[in-house]
């Protein structure tokens, strides 16, 4: 069945185009492939250590829930049927800043997370070159909040700069960069940081209006 097909209807999901490229590591291959519909993911199994948010049979239903929303997206690393990898994007809460505008360009990237077993493989930079393969972005803004205390220092061993460092460089691949903002939970550490990516179709008014999200506070723009 094609990815962008919706199981037993044959109805193409709006606005989906299905992006996949395999991947050789010493492991074994890797698919990569996205948008994966809720209704695929039921004959898959998490690999054990993805478990960074919950425990991976819980964070299988909230990939299932995400994949279900409308403006949500889940992109797999698949190893067989198992798992191995995830990156997911969806809309911001409407509680939180990013959501309080209104902006319909504002799309989150809300996780990224590769098994242990499987990291030093290229499996998170192939993840993120699919997702941002696919046209949608560029009418979006892509925000990711980074948060220091969701980084795996320890299981990779890497202080918390380093760490900063290695995000910086991987969302960079892509095209998102860091920007300044006065949210509270951003500017909770000095390690944390806000990472965009402004795609070739969003207007400039709504660029405008994503800038006063950034700072509400009357500071100066960086």
């Amino acid at each position: 069945m094609p990815r962008n097909q919706l199981q037993g209807t044959g109805e193409q999901r709006p606005g989906y185009s299905s992006h996949q490229k395999v991947l050789s590591t010493h492991r074994g291959l890797i698919v990569v492939t996205g948008p994966v519909s809720p209704e695929e993911m039921t004959g898959m199994q998490m690999e054990e250590g993805l478990k960074a948010f919950r425990p991976p049979a819980r964070q299988k239903q909230a990939l299932m829930e995400i994949a279900d929303l409308p403006e949500g997206r889940v992109y797999m690393a698949i190893s067989g049927e198992t798992i191995v990898g995830y990156v997911t994007f969806h809309a911001p809460e409407e509680f939180e800043r990013w959501g309080q505008g209104g902006l319909k360009e504002i799309i989150e990237l809300g996780a990224i997370e590769v098994s242990p077993a499987w990291r030093h493989t290229g499996t998170g930079a192939a993840l993120l070159e699919v997702a941002f393969g696919d046209e949608w972005v560029e009418d979006h803004i892509v925000i990711a909040c980074e948060y220091c205390w969701h980084w795996d220092l320890k299981g990779t061993g890497l202080s918390i700069w380093e760490y900063r460092r290695m995000m910086e460089r991987l969302l960079s691949r892509v095209g998102m960069d860091p920007q300044g903002t006065d949210d509270p939970e951003i500017c909770e550490h000095p390690a944390n940081m806000l990472v965009v990516r402004v795609g070739s179709r969003v207007d400039t008014a709504a660029v405008q209006a994503f800038d006063m999200l950034r700072y509400q506070k009357n500071w100066m723009y960086v």
